[in-house]
């Protein structure tokens, strides 16, 4: 099991996440939080943009697969649903089960998965963790709980390493 807090890539948004350059590093799943990497906390429907960027990645290959930690039992599956993909709730992050759950229902392997989120002690530990390819995005936004900041200020010298690292293909 590794241990690892520095992410494979940041991005300003999932939107930067390019289906076809993860086709190219033989990813066909791509694992994702919820609030904050795909939607804005509390956000009931996927977005327009969302909805295209699911189909961009769809046309490369790349299935999404929801994987929420979420405290709201029916949001993870509501979501899901609207924006058409599976998912899993209550997943457990950063323990791997979650994540080896996902790839078994999908039929992946580990070299086959990344996992897109916003969070280092979560959704990127626990990538690593799982042992697959672990990409970063900035939140959405930061308004509404003084913890997150604190969270994401220590989350900082994690990310800005994961930065380098970022691959432009």
């Amino acid at each position: 099991m590794a241990f690892s807090l520095i992410p494979d890539g940041v991005y300003p948004s999932v939107y930067d996440i390019d289906g076809p350059a993860l086709a190219r590093r033989g990813i066909t799943l791509l694992l994702a939080d919820l609030d904050n990497t795909l939607a804005k906390y509390g956000q009931p429907e996927p977005d327009p943009a969302l909805l295209a960027w699911k189909d961009s990645l769809a046309a490369a290959g790349v299935d999404l697969f929801l994987l929420s930690n979420s405290r709201k039992p029916r949001r993870p599956e509501h979501f899901a649903k609207a924006l058409g993909i599976p998912f899993l709730g209550h997943a457990g992050k950063p323990k791997s089960g979650g994540f080896l759950q996902a790839m078994e229902q999908m039929g992946r392997t580990c070299a086959q998965t990344a996992m897109v989120g916003d969070q280092i002690f979560t959704d990127i530990l626990g990538a690593k963790r799982a042992g697959v390819l672990a990409l970063m995005v900035e939140p959405i936004e930061l308004a509404g709980n003084p913890g997150r900041y604190l969270r994401y200020a220590a989350e900082e010298p994690f990310r800005a390493l994961g930065r380098r690292r970022t691959r432009k293909e």
